[in-house]
């Protein structure tokens, strides 16, 4: 039974093999996909399993049927196309004979149309004349409706007045207002210039009239007060009524003064003649009414050829409108204010009374600036008494920063430059006086132990006065611009006083211990601690923060570095004259200490060469003391010591003392320690000397005086060191040094062991040269 089976599968697969043969060799051009595909669907539905040749019947019936149905789908298509494009040709011919149709019928149409339109012409000419002869008499039936209106509010008016109600007629002329405004986009100039003038006629007969009835009421309540108001005067007998005609009137003042009369209405020929109303917000009526008599009282005394009106006393007519500004305020704030509230005028009465006289007072000064143009001293005190009367108004009479004063007669730029002028010319003269003084170089607090800490001179504490004083000049100035310039002046000051310190440095030069060469040098330092504290403070902030956006148009180009320091706050406006100021005064000490250091090192001679290789020991002295080899250099050091105290302020002091001690410590460590060679009490005494003579010299600036001379405490450390741990410690950097940087891991590094001992500063070299200078350790 095995054989027959074998031989079977045998026989299929050469069947599977030859179909595959079969079909490749009929295609050989290019049906590989067709082939591969009916060899995926026969491993598909039967595969290698021999029961699945059962099903081969059922899917040749299953392949013959799909087939045939594609064969007749192929026919039912092939006979339907011609149908359907044979009817598409039908549609399309029968859309063509609409369209025709379609375009004759509107052809005659347009024809038929033309026709009647021609026909028509002159029926339409006919009543479009007769529209436009309409339209012209709409026209004049509203203009002459206009005109009606006018007289209509005209005669409302008028019978108003007549019967003494202004309530009434201040509502009349408010409807004429409003139709004036209604015709501001038409054509009729005429009409416009008509109602103009009515209005304006109209406004000023009510105007007069409520002038008149205010004035009278002001009189009775003694307005103006030129003198200050006493308490001692009784009330009139009828205040109460007077109090209510003040209010009434007040409120149709308010009433009368709309916006459309304010901005258009009103000419400059009716209002009172008060210069930057145009700049700023219009009075209100009332306070104009109210500022007439004082505006008569201050051109009566101050124009023309009035003795008070002299060029020469600006603080006459400044103090006058001081003085009107004060007495009046208890009237405006008890009186007006309320009157003001409660029409919901949002207005201060105090305020207003300010602006009204202010604009007298810039007047003045507008005219009297440019004739003093030429005199310096008289400018100047025009200058002070102007900002003393801005300071006061501001302050005293509490007027606000939003409106503005009358410094802006002062940034006119003729008047602007010629005050910048004027300042450096003053400015220039005071430092040639308080450098020629004769206390200039001494400080006027120097008998004042708390007060004389920086032990500034007086000409450096004059100069950073007359700064100052600039700077309250033109702190209050509105425009930054204006400030930044004398900024600039500040800062030019600055290097002119610092180049005439650096003059006469040089010429103190070669005394650098006398008492005005220390002078100059507490100067500097002055100069540049003030500066520092400047640069930190919130004007000069401000004025940091508008130097970068405009600062270069005063203060010169700023580079992108500058600009951005500037900006970021990182730097400050003063940052190039501190540089300045502190490279003076590095050089001045550095020349103060070469100076110093001279003459210790010429006492200090004989000190450096003494025999220290056969000096006693400690043992067979009873008592050590100084040597009286350094009892000159001692002296010297100590005498600078407390000369440079006293005349030099504390940072100052502390910076030169201590670099003296650090310089001190190398002269000593290089030209005395490493040039000699000392036995056992030639180190002790220079321990000694060091310990309990040098050091304590110092020890009254600090409390640890050895930190600063470290190279002469760690050698006399070495040179003292017992002879067992020298030798040890020799044998420990010798060692290190033969192994050449491979230390064994169990032998303590050199540093280390240097470290235990105390010795930081010094190298494992020095300490080798150190030893070597031992005598007990010469052979060693």
């Amino acid at each position: 039974m095995a054989a027959p089976v074998m031989e079977l599968n045998n026989h299929n697969s050469n069947d599977l093999s030859h179909l595959k043969r079969t079909d490749s060799v009929k295609s050989p051009s290019g049906d590989g996909n067709f082939t591969d595909n009916v060899v995926e669907l026969v491993q598909k539905e039967i595969g290698s399993d021999l029961k699945s040749l059962k099903n081969v019947a059922g899917l040749l019936e299953k392949l013959t049927l799909e087939n045939k149905q594609l064969e007749e789908q192929v026919q039912t298509v092939s006979s339907s196309v011609p149908l359907r494009v044979s009817a598409a040709l039908s549609a399309a011919e029968d859309s063509r004979v609409k369209l025709d149709s379609l375009l004759e019928m509107e052809r005659l149409l347009s024809n038929t149309l033309q026709q009647h339109l021609q026909g028509s012409q002159g029926w339409t000419d006919n009543i479009g004349q007769v529209l436009g002869q309409l339209d012209t008499l709409e026209r004049h039936m509203k203009y002459l409706q206009c005109l009606a209106r006018i007289e209509e509010l005209s005669d409302s008016i008028q019978q108003h007045l007549m019967t003494n109600s202004v309530s009434e007629a201040v509502v009349a002329i408010d409807g004429m207002a409003s139709l004036d405004m209604g015709l501001r986009e038409s054509g009729c100039t005429h009409l416009q210039s008509f109602l103009r003038e009515t209005l304006r006629f109209w406004h000023k007969i009510l105007k007069d009239k409520l002038t008149s009835d205010f004035e009278e009421v002001l009189t009775q309540l003694h307005w103006p007060f030129i003198s200050p108001p006493t308490q001692s005067l009784s009330p009139p007998a009828n205040a109460q009524e007077l109090n209510s005609q003040l209010d009434l009137l007040v409120s149709q003042l308010l009433s009368l003064q709309t916006s459309y009369f304010r901005d258009d209405l009103i000419s400059e020929k009716d209002a009172p003649s008060l210069p930057g109303l145009s700049q700023n917000p219009p009075l209100s009526l009332p306070i104009q009414i109210m500022l007439l008599p004082l505006s008569k009282r201050f051109r009566y005394h101050f124009t023309g050829n009035r003795q008070t009106n002299n060029l020469y006393k600006p603080e006459w007519y400044l103090t006058q409108v001081l003085m009107w500004i004060g007495n009046s305020s208890n009237f405006m704030e008890e009186k007006i204010q309320p009157i003001l509230d409660r029409a919901g005028g949002k207005v201060n009465a105090s305020v207003e009374l300010c602006r009204g006289l202010l604009t007298l007072v810039q007047e003045k000064l507008a005219h009297d600036a440019p004739r003093l143009l030429y005199d310096d001293a008289m400018f100047c005190h025009l200058v002070d008494e102007v900002l003393q009367f801005e300071k006061e108004l501001r302050t005293t009479h509490s007027y606000p920063l939003s409106y503005p004063g009358v410094l802006k007669i002062l940034l006119e730029e003729s008047v602007f430059q010629k005050w910048l002028s004027v300042e450096r010319k003053m400015a220039l003269e005071k430092v040639d006086a308080m450098l020629s003084a004769e206390g200039a170089w001494s400080s006027q607090y120097k008998d004042i132990t708390d007060m004389d800490e920086l032990k500034a001179p007086d000409c450096a504490e004059t100069f950073m006065t007359l700064l100052l004083v600039i700077t309250e000049r033109y702190r209050s100035l509105p425009c930054p611009r204006a400030q930044l310039s004398f900024l600039a002046l500040q800062k030019e000051l600055v290097d002119d006083f610092r180049i005439r310190l650096t003059q006469v440095m040089k010429e103190e030069s070669r005394q650098p211990l006398s008492p005005r060469y220390c002078a100059i040098l507490n100067a500097t330092n002055y100069i540049s601690t003030v500066l520092s504290d400047w640069g930190d403070n919130v004007f000069f902030l401000q004025l940091q923060h508008a130097a970068v956006s405009v600062g270069e148009e005063i203060l010169g180009p700023l580079g992108a570095t500058e600009t951005g320091r500037l900006a970021s706050l990182e730097g400050s406006l003063f940052e190039a004259l501190l540089a300045l100021l502190e490279r003076l005064r590095g050089d001045m000490q550095g020349r103060l200490r070469d100076a110093v250091m001279r003459d210790v090192k010429e006492k200090a001679q004989p000190y450096c060469k003494d025999r220290w290789i056969s000096l006693p020991s400690q043992c067979d002295q009873a008592t050590m003391s100084l040597s009286s080899s350094a009892c000159p250099m001692m002296l010297c050091l100590r005498d600078h010591l407390l000369q440079l105290q006293q005349l030099l302020c504390l940072p100052l002091f502390q910076m030169i003392w201590q670099g003296l001690a650090e310089r001190l410590d190398h002269f000593i460590y290089e030209n005395l320690i490493l040039y000699n060679h000392f036995n056992e009490g030639g180190a002790a005494q220079l321990q000694f000397d060091m310990n309990r003579n040098l050091f304590p010299l110092f020890g009254h600036y600090c409390k640890r005086p050895e930190n600063f001379f470290k190279h002469i405490k760690e050698a006399c450390n070495i040179l003292t060191l017992k002879v067992g741990p020298a030798l040890l410690l020799c044998d420990v950097l010798k060692q290190a040094e033969d192994e050449d940087g491979a230390l064994n891991p169990q032998q303590p590094s050199p540093e280390s062991a240097l470290n235990e001992m105390g010795i930081y500063m010094l190298a494992p070299s020095d300490v080798q040269i150190l030893l070597k200078l031992r005598s007990n350790l010469l052979h060693q």
